[in-house]
């Protein structure tokens, strides 16, 4: 049986992530992989999330299960936290799920349940791996225009007129703020506009809202969503807290399911069926930190002061990174960069340069020339500037 096994194909960046530690100079930049990292090139443990997790080891008393839909308390902190007031709590279904990939995959098996013939439309681009599950599972999908690679912005007119091609039932999957991989946003004009083709064409937003607190603030990022939770019949939330707690080895993540409330009860019972098909009980360690951490206001405040400081200091690694491209190349080509929100840009340049630089310069990014603008920090910044000066003009 196992030699009939075919190899699969490696992940794109984890071949980056090797390529990167085996290269000797000492001048390297890794903006490949996604995760945070401060102006030491280190990922660190949020004060509020050590404080959390010390008052768990303290008051801790059981390892037992929790609920096969994960903490109540996991639940109605997070749905607090994404949708505010948006949304009436009787209209909503949760599962905690290890991490925001899990809450994802298990989306799109509830969509799958409830309806095999919708087709997932998704931005052109996305997210390697949203791709890659939709092929795994086998689920129709099509692609929307989303980004202007010649203007580093949003191909609006594009993805409406793509949007108008899907079918009554179709989902249209849409990142919740930050977009990954070009780091361009919807407008809240934008946002409505939106939600007014959703419902003209009677098609099922999806949300998958990775990195609340990462672009324009808690509120701002989830302003979208909120957007689509008082206008929509029916939506789909995944969220991931791996970057705004940075607790990304903890797997916590949430799926969440609006609609009407005569049917929660349904809804709820088919997705604690999913959760019990792929993993039963959800990961809860993580989720309980979210959880001590958001329903305490000294922790919350702390948390919410770091991460302010986090988002803010990408803010002014953007601006720096814009302004030295400015001055070298005496033109505003990529002044978009400033613009863009997260830890995330597009460059909007080929595979060839992209390893140009990787090769003449040893900066590493993904082949589409994505870049982890929070792999940078004040020094590195001028190396890359360099490098893409050198490369991409």
């Amino acid at each position: 049986m196992l030699g009939s096994l075919k190899d699969q194909p490696a992940d794109k960046i984890l071949m980056l992530m090797a390529s990167y530690r085996e290269d000797p100079r000492d001048d390297k930049l890794d903006l490949g992989v996604g995760v945070y990292k401060d102006a030491d090139s280190h990922t660190p443990i949020m004060s509020a999330v050590k404080k959390a997790e010390e008052r768990l080891l303290r008051s801790e008393t059981t390892k037992s299960y929790t609920a096969l839909s994960g903490d109540p308390a996991y639940a109605q902190a997070m749905r607090e936290l994404v949708f505010a007031d948006s949304v009436a709590a009787d209209r909503v279904a949760a599962i905690a799920t290890p991490g925001g990939t899990g809450a994802f995959r298990q989306g799109v098996d509830l969509i799958r349940m409830a309806n095999p013939d919708a087709t997932v439309w998704v931005s052109a681009p996305t997210w390697p791996n949203h791709l890659s599950i939709l092929k795994t599972t086998g689920t129709p999908f099509e692609e929307y225009r989303y980004f202007d690679a010649s203007t580093g912005e949003v191909d609006f007119e594009g993805m409406v007129a793509d949007m108008n091609r899907a079918k009554e039932g179709d989902v249209v999957l849409l990142h919740g703020c930050c977009h990954n991989p070009t780091g361009a946003n919807l407008t809240v004009d934008q946002w409505h506009r939106v939600a007014e083709i959703l419902i003209e064409r009677k098609l099922i937003p999806m949300v998958d809202l990775a990195y609340q607190g990462f672009g324009d603030g808690l509120d701002d990022d989830a302003q979208g969503t909120r957007i689509l939770a008082e206008t929509q019949p029916e939506l789909l939330v995944g969220a991931s807290c791996s970057k705004n707690f940075g607790i990304y080895r903890e797997r916590a993540g949430i799926l969440f399911a609006i609609g009407d409330a005569a049917n929660t009860k349904t809804v709820q019972g088919n997705l604690n069926h999913l959760n019990r098909q792929n993993y039963s009980f959800p990961p809860d360690h993580g989720s309980r930190i979210v959880t001590t951490i958001l329903t305490d206001p000294d922790l919350r405040a702390e948390w919410q002061a770091e991460l302010e400081e986090m988002r803010t200091g990408m803010l002014a690694l953007r601006k720096q990174l814009a302004d030295e491209l400015r001055q070298r190349l005496n033109d505003d080509r990529f002044d978009f960069i400033a613009q863009h929100r997260g830890m995330f840009s597009r460059l909007g340049v080929d595979a060839d340069k992209v390893e140009a630089m990787r090769r003449d310069h040893g900066v590493y990014m993904v082949g589409d020339s994505r870049m982890n603008i929070a792999g940078l920090n004040a020094k590195t910044v001028p190396i890359l500037a360099e490098a893409i000066a050198k490369t991409c003009v």
